[in-house]
């Protein structure tokens, strides 16, 4: 059972991707779009370095928290890491596949979230 709402998981998502200085984060609540999930949050990592411990951080940080991932994909394949916590769904990019899959635009019908609130 969750004990943070979704805002709160992407909140804690968007901090500490802020934290450990994730380039251009983008939050989009997609409530209302898709079933998939409540929010995503997009960022790009500088390196593959970068993104291993980007993606760490957030599972070190929500699990602290009481959050478990439901799962965790592409951490092997060094361009896109996707965590799945149900509601919320985090992708760390690298620059080249960030601007290849776009998601953004793919989500475009999404609400974007103004993340100043949250850093």
């Amino acid at each position: 059972m969750s004990t943070l709402t979704p805002k709160e998981i992407a909140a804690c998502v968007v901090n500490t991707l802020d934290n450990k200085k994730a380039q251009d984060i983008k939050l989009l609540r997609v409530t209302d779009v898709t079933v998939l999930a409540d929010y995503f949050v997009i960022c790009t990592a500088t390196s593959s370095t970068q993104q291993r411990t980007l993606s760490d951080e957030i599972e070190r940080v929500l699990k602290e928290k009481g959050e478990n991932p439901l799962r965790r994909e592409g951490h092997r394949s060094g361009v896109w890491v996707l965590i799945d916590f149900g509601c919320v769904v985090a992708h760390v990019f690298l620059q080249e596949a960030r601007e290849f899959y776009t998601l953004e635009r793919l989500w475009g019908d999404a609400e974007s979230i103004d993340i100043s609130e949250f850093i």
